[in-house]
């Protein structure tokens, strides 16, 4: 079975082919969601399990005076509606700790340089927006640290109950994870984030978000022991 799509706007074009870019260096095959209004790409590998997940969301193409027709036929398989269940947003994680991620750019050249020293590595954040990353092995320890980063109102905003409420403002919650994971999302991203910000449970998964106008773009990475 074929899939066949068609995209009339050649911002839209662009700006869809950016976000396809994007998701290819996270996963070789994902499942994708159709709505009126909506697009979503799932990547839905088990977290419990070890594996990263993926939800990206974004808002169909709408037409304007510049145009170009791109039709393309993709081999698909099509999911059962009785599984359908299996593939709905994920939820926001009881979080320690929410802060704001530093600018991608120095985040990926920091993440690129550290992956050459280790497998691994942990990321550590406080209430009071500063965050680290660090490297451990038997030869050697290093840390790159930013502050000032900023922590999202969430409590204030939604109502959103979390492990956060009450924390101390300066105690770290971090989550040791697969370096080549993170190195996946930030050399892949090219959303260009208004907003990008990462929740994490203690030692157990860290979730980034990041928003671009009518996208967004939620990736889970579990913690290793």
């Amino acid at each position: 079975m074929r899939f066949r799509a068609k995209i009339v706007d050649l911002a839209c074009l662009n700006h869809f082919s950016r976000i396809i870019n994007t998701i290819a260096k996270l996963a070789k095959t994902c499942i994708l969601r159709l709505t009126v209004c909506k697009l979503y790409f799932i990547l839905s590998d088990k977290v419990a399990n070890g594996g990263a997940s993926m939800w990206c969301e974004l808002s169909q193409p709408s037409l304007s005076s510049s145009s170009r027709i791109v039709t393309h036929d993709i081999p698909v398989g099509v999911i059962p509606r009785r599984m359908w269940n299996d593939f709905r947003e994920p939820s926001v994680p009881d979080f320690d700790v929410s802060i704001y991620l530093p600018v991608l750019k120095t985040m990926k050249s920091v993440v690129e340089r550290m992956k050459n020293l280790s497998n691994f590595i942990v990321i550590e954040a406080n209430l009071s927006g500063e965050m680290n990353l660090k490297i451990e092995t038997d030869l050697v320890s290093v840390t790159t640290h930013f502050k000032d980063l900023g922590n999202p109102p969430w409590a204030s905003e939604d109502g959103c109950q979390s492990s956060a409420q009450g924390r101390d403002l300066e105690s770290m919650a971090e989550a040791r994870i697969d370096i080549k994971k993170l190195q996946q999302l930030l050399a892949g991203q090219q959303v260009n984030p208004t907003k990008a910000l990462c929740n994490i449970v203690h030692k157990r998964i860290v979730h980034f978000i990041l928003l671009h106008e009518e996208v967004s773009l939620q990736y889970f990475i579990p913690a290793i022991a």
